[in-house]
């Protein structure tokens, strides 16, 4: 697939990942919930393809262990750390190839960065709130949703560029 399709791809991804599962908390427990988390778990999975496409020629290497993350993530359970830490790769590759505007890829690090440290913190007790009535809960996750909204926006609307690094490899 061409570097427009697999934002746009990833684009879908973002807003059907948002959407199932905000769904899926606001179903509670039941086939409905079940159902939204299936699609929830088929996002991360698209996200982790598309988003690999995209940042390869950067650091294959970063680029596959964020994809990996992305797989565990999409796997029912506490997926929320490798979420967080794919997500912390994708934006720095991201922004280290300038692919996409440089303050949102800072949005992106800054915001996935924070939940990389916090989200262990919180599961291990020391800070409080693991559900969604918790403001310690929403403080965590807010920078991250306005991220991936915005994010998910640019790609369906202007894509990105290819990787600066990509770009030095023009064939002569």
């Amino acid at each position: 697939m061409t570097l427009r399709t697999n934002a746009r791809v990833a684009g879908f991804a973002y807003y059907l990942y948002i959407a199932a599962g905000i769904g899926s908390l606001a179903a509670g427990r039941g086939p409905l919930s079940s159902v939204l988390s299936l699609f929830e778990s088929l996002s991360a999975l698209l996200l982790g393809v598309s988003l690999y496409a995209i940042t390869r020629d950067e650091d294959r290497d970063l680029a596959m262990l964020a994809m990996m993350c992305r797989v565990v993530e999409a796997v029912p359970g506490e997926g929320a750390f490798f979420f967080a830490l794919g997500s912390t790769l994708f934006c720095w590759l991201l922004m280290r190839g300038r692919m996409i505007p440089a303050g949102l890829a800072w949005l992106g690090v800054a915001s996935s960065s924070m939940m990389v440290v916090l989200v262990p913190l919180q599961r291990g007790g020391v800070i409080s709130g693991r559900d969604w009535s918790s403001p310690v809960t929403w403080l965590m996750w807010l920078p991250m949703l306005i991220f991936e909204l915005a994010f998910a926006a640019w790609l369906l609307v202007k894509g990105v560029e290819p990787s600066a690094k990509s770009s030095l490899r023009a064939p002569a």
